[in-house]
């Protein structure tokens, strides 16, 4: 073995690591035994032999040595040191390719998650569920974050309650009952990292392996993940103009342990569901003994006519738990959501949250709650409601100018983006999607939204928050383009 020449080369390719001498001979000692150059049974040369070879001081070969020996990679014995065979088994098992057609280190739950139409972190027309972000007041921000972390103690260091701040959720349950409604008091309130994270905790929560949950179809994926992970039948649930329409049947043959439905401004139609419809759902749950899981989505901007009140705050029983998150109203990266659960309910979830959740994030919690007791929350808001009104107005009129009947136009009543559903349900809205994104705009296809293999419908979602009014139309002309291209 020519040490000299494998040691030069492992130099030479982690030239950038800036590693001493001693921990360079290591890694590169170590990185040829797992790839096999050094095989199991390989005698190495003694340290005196090896420094001399290498032109390194002893005392490095020794250390590379002692620290192979204890991490199982070498054995000594009185004739010197070998390769053990088992360093060199497990590294050709782990470079053995898996078998991808079986996917055996997967689940089951976990192979059937649906692919995700481009990348979390993507901006532009018309990316859906993204606020206005150069819209957000960044530095009154800065502000109350540098006077949260200017109040937090040594003690606030420690490991926070599961449940969150109790500043945040006093200040969450005031907002919640003032403004939608809901019937609750902050020992109901449940601080999370999101929507996603309410949902999981749902699932695990409120239902065992095995129970039936009705979602919404065409439906939010994220919850469709989140009760497939939890391994939860999930039965998709047809819409009407009035949001979900379960049939006497659906309660008949298969009976709900939980129902997810977005009533403020359906995900991904944009339907808003009636007041008598939410008033039934909640009586049918009821006799059913089963539980609502109620995501507040886009409630807070509603366009035209005034705000529906929350299912939650309905009646003082209602087997509803109420899901929302600031993700929306100021930005993502924030991950910070919350839950209203019942009374009865809540002790368990507190617990459940106290083995499992994440406890941090105090300086952005506290932050949160000023935002909100301050008045600067409403402020944004109003704001906000006024910003995306004008937005989805110019949307609106430029889709009529351009489309010439081959979509019709959902969920402009609220929220921040439109649904576009193919008048020809045959329309591959997959590749219209595909399409548009090589002109940078990133359109959602709604069949990607299916809970069932047979979708719905067919279309695009087109999120307007973030594009500015003097730019619909030419976005629009583009969109109509595409369709055209796509049809011939």
């Amino acid at each position: 073995m020519d040490y000299a020449l494998l040691f030069d080369a492992f130099a030479e390719r982690h030239a950038d690591r800036g590693w001493p001498r001693q921990r360079q001979l290591h890694e590169c000692l170590r990185t040829a035994i797992r790839d096999g150059t050094l095989a199991a049974g390989t005698r190495l040369a003694s340290s005196r032999t090896l420094a001399a070879e290498l032109n390194v001081a002893r005392n490095s070969v020794l250390y590379a040595y002692e620290q192979l020996a204890c991490e199982g990679y070498v054995l000594g014995d009185r004739r010197g040191t070998v390769v053990a065979a088992i360093a060199s088994q497990a590294s050709a098992e782990a470079a053995a390719p898996p078998d991808t057609g079986q996917q055996p280190l997967l689940s089951r739950r976990a192979r059937k998650l649906r692919p995700v139409f481009g990348a979390a972190d993507m901006m532009g027309p018309f990316v859906a569920g993204v606020p206005a972000l150069d819209a957000f007041p960044l530095a009154l921000w800065r502000r109350m974050l540098e006077r949260a972390w200017r109040a937090i103690t040594p003690r606030k260091l420690n490991y926070s309650d599961p449940c969150g701040e109790a500043e945040l959720r006093a200040a969450v349950a005031d907002y919640l009952r003032a403004s939608r409604g809901v019937l609750c008091d902050a020992s109901q309130v449940l601080i999370t990292d999101g929507t996603q994270s309410s949902l999981d905790l749902c699932a695990r929560a409120c239902a065992d392996e095995g129970d039936t949950v009705w979602l919404e179809d065409p439906g939010y994926a994220g919850a469709l993940a989140a009760f497939r992970g939890a391994g939860l039948k999930v039965r998709g649930m047809a819409l009407d103009d009035e949001g979900i329409a379960p049939q006497p049947a659906d309660w008949r043959d298969a009976p709900p342990k939980l129902i997810y439905t977005t009533p403020s401004h359906q995900y991904p139609l944009g339907t808003v569901m009636s007041l008598p419809r939410r008033l039934a759902l909640i009586g049918e749950a009821r006799a059913a003994g089963a539980l609502i899981i109620e995501d507040d989505y886009d409630s807070e901007f509603r366009h035209d006519g005034p705000p529906l009140p929350a299912m939650q705050g309905l009646a003082p029983d209602a087997p509803v738990l109420y899901l929302g998150t600031f993700s929306k109203t100021m930005f993502p990266s924030l991950r910070i959501g919350f839950m209203v659960v019942p009374p009865w309910l809540a002790p368990a979830l507190a617990e459940m949250c106290a083995q499992s959740a994440a406890r941090g994030r105090v300086a952005e919690q506290l932050a949160v709650a000023e935002f909100l007791r301050s008045g600067q929350f409403a402020l944004h808001l109003r704001r906000m409601r006024r910003l995306y009104r004008q937005r989805r107005d110019a949307l609106q009129t430029a889709l009529a100018r351009h489309l010439d009947g081959t979509a019709l136009v959902q969920g402009a009543s609220a929220g921040m983006h439109l649904a576009l559903r193919f008048t020809d349900p045959a329309r591959d809205d997959h590749a219209v999607a595909a399409r548009l994104l090589d002109d940078g705009i990133v359109a959602h296809p709604l069949s990607l939204h299916a809970v069932g293999e047979a979708p719905r419908c067919r279309g695009l979602m087109l999120g307007y928050a973030q594009v500015p009014a003097d730019s619909m139309d030419s976005l629009a002309a583009k969109l109509a383009a595409s369709l055209a291209a796509e049809a011939l």
